[in-house]
């Protein structure tokens, strides 16, 4: 896991070296143990290493292979390159390093940039042909790493961070008025490539672009999962539990210890209980609590513990207090690429934190709830005419009725039409999901869950140098899931086929819960100092002077800052000072 960075021209001038070093401090928690710098020709490459696999001086990048005429910069991991590498060696190469960047060298070299279908695993590169003068950006199939950039005539930049551009400067820092609308719209997920600022933009998931020396570019769009009924399977949860077991093995291929994140939820203690059954003793877990507010409990200890006792696992439990809560709220915000208005981030920033300061490498359970039909918004589009789908998704997930929005943003920023309620349409009207629960799903799996809780288990962990894997997001099992038919899925109150996978492997009181999330009550009941802070990122002269909303919205809910709620029960006057906190830590 790493952070890249560089700039490509296209205008005859060499490019902006120390623009591209100014990107990379901000990168450095992405990549603590080393730093490196490439230039050629109208082309520079930076990079900042988190070293996972071999931990030599020859994986460190950018890396060029001077006989193929090839340079990479690459973020992620690529769980099957010891096999491609035995491929690759079949076929004649020669390797100088036992790290999984070479491998992508030499793998573009033999296919080309259809390498990316062989790779099982997370990954964001940048890859430089030096005969030819073309780069080749590309994201792996979920987004699960990420990889942002600006344009300006003759000139493109690029890097894992939204902020690391903006400190190379020169971005155009306006407020994009159709991502705001998907921001108050769309559960705050603003779907690729736009984001919150006009000038930056994030390349979509599944997508290698292949940028020509004049700077026209190319677009291929190679992996997409089916929500159709096209596998024959017997026995559904046999099938689901036999690759999320690849999944959960694939994932420890490391040079260093690889940990869990525990929350006590079905999702991560099935993770452990498959560890625990490939023979892992000893694995290290990790769960996080915080003080309870307003009658809402703050932690979900009891389950992660009587996980981590049947397993017998190294467990540590992080008891937040707040003395530790409010000064992290800074440092999360901070830390997001984007404005993400889930209080979950200030969770896994403080149990990112802890859990660093022990392991390098750590795996989570998110994603399981997108692929499986886990949230309460699902069951409601069952057996839904597909005429219906999109009002009644909408009615379930959207934040707010588009209406609405006219009492909320100031006229300037309000667009004419509800660009959300297009975008599910586009979406839903596409062929290959057969349902209205399979569009859902293939919708969430596509954009909410790329740009909202990978996304965040990205920025937080990343934040302290820690790597995290999610195996619910191995493409494999996720082809399997969008297969599995929906009501399958819907079954025992949500995630039934997961349910019945693991019971047997899973504590039946963990499988049987109530569902939870990573419970921050400071956030969803806002008071003290936190209400304070709150209050005077909405009343500032930045704030002001942008202009976003209606000032007798804000002055609403700050007089009765846990009343009004989002159609999914979020804090409203929360979303609001998320976006202000954020945009003036940025400087905007």
């Amino acid at each position: 896991m790493c952070g890249i960075a560089g700039e490509l021209r296209f205008d005859g001038r060499p490019p902006d070296a120390e623009a591209v070093r100014r990107m990379l401090p901000g990168l450095a928690s992405r990549g603590p143990d080393g730093e490196g710098f490439f230039e050629r020709g109208p082309v520079a490459f930076g990079h900042r290493r988190l070293s996972i696999i071999d931990l030599s001086d020859a994986g460190a990048q950018p890396m060029t292979d001077r006989s193929l005429g090839l340079t990479v910069v690459f973020n992620g991991c690529i769980y099957n390159y010891k096999q491609l590498r035995e491929e690759l060696l079949a076929y004649g190469y020669s390797f100088v390093s036992t790290s999984d960047t070479e491998v992508i060298l030499k793998a573009y070299h033999r296919w080309g940039s259809s390498c990316v279908k062989r790779f099982l695993g997370m990954f964001a590169f940048a890859l430089l042909v030096h005969e030819t003068g073309e780069v080749v950006l590309a994201r792996d199939r979920l987004g699960i790493k990420p990889l942002y950039y600006a344009e300006k005539p003759g000139r493109l930049r690029f890097a894992s961070t939204l902020p690391a551009l903006l400190a190379a400067g020169d971005v155009d820092t306006s407020i994009d008025k159709v991502a705001l609308q998907h921001y108050m719209t769309f559960h705050s997920v603003v779907p690729a490539p736009r984001t919150i600022l006009s000038g930056v933009r994030k390349l979509p998931p599944a997508t290698v672009r292949t940028i020509r020396a004049d700077g026209t570019h190319a677009d291929e769009v190679y992996w997409a999962a089916s929500f159709t009924r096209r596998l024959d399977v017997d026995d559904w949860p046999a099938l689901i539990h036999e690759r999320l077991l690849v999944a959960v093995e694939r994932r420890m291929v490391a040079d260093v210890p690889v940990g869990v994140l525990l929350s006590g939820g079905i999702d991560s203690s099935y993770i452990v209980a498959l560890l625990a059954s490939q023979g892992q003793r000893g694995l290290t877990t990790f769960s996080i609590g915080f003080e309870a507010a307003g009658g809402e409990s703050g932690d979900e200890f009891a389950y992660s513990d009587l996980v981590a006792k049947q397993f017998d696992t190294d467990h540590h439990q992080i008891r937040i207090g707040r003395d530790r809560f409010l000064p992290a709220v800074e440092r999360t915000v901070a830390a997001m690429s984007e404005p993400m208005v889930s209080h979950d981030c200030i969770a896994f920033h403080l149990l990112s934190e802890d859990v660093s300061k022990q392991v390098k490498v750590v795996q989570s359970g998110q994603g399981a709830d997108e692929i499986l039909a886990g949230y309460s918004w699902y069951a409601p589009l069952s057996g839904v005419p597909r005429e219906r789908a999109v009002e009644t998704y909408a009615k379930e997930f959207f934040d707010r009725p588009h209406r609405d929005l006219a009492d909320q943003l100031d006229p300037r920023w309000l667009a004419d039409e509800d660009v959300s309620l297009s975008f599910v349409a586009a979406s839903f009207g596409r062929p290959g999901a057969e349902t209205a629960v399979d569009a859902a799903l293939r919708l969430d799996s596509e954009v909410m869950l790329v740009d909202d809780p990978v996304k965040r288990v990205d920025n937080m962990t990343m934040a302290w140098s820690l790597e995290a894997r999610v195996p619910f997001l191995d493409h494999e099992l996720v082809e399997v899931a969008a297969a599995c038919p929906p009501e399958l899925k819907l079954a025992h109150g949500g995630k039934g086929v997961l349910k019945e996978a693991a019971r047997g492997v899973v504590p039946d009181e963990v499988i049987d819960r109530t569902k939870g999330y990573f419970p921050v009550p400071g956030i969803r009941h806002l008071e003290g100092a936190m209400l304070n802070r709150v209050r005077d990122a909405l009343l500032a002269p930045a704030a002001r002077s942008r202009g976003l909303f209606r000032p007798e919205y804000v002055e609403r809910l700050l007089a009765d800052p846990n009343t009004p709620r989002t159609t999914l029960g979020a804090n409203q006057l929360w979303q609001l000072a998320l976006l202000e906190m954020w945009l003036q830590d940025k400087g905007i």
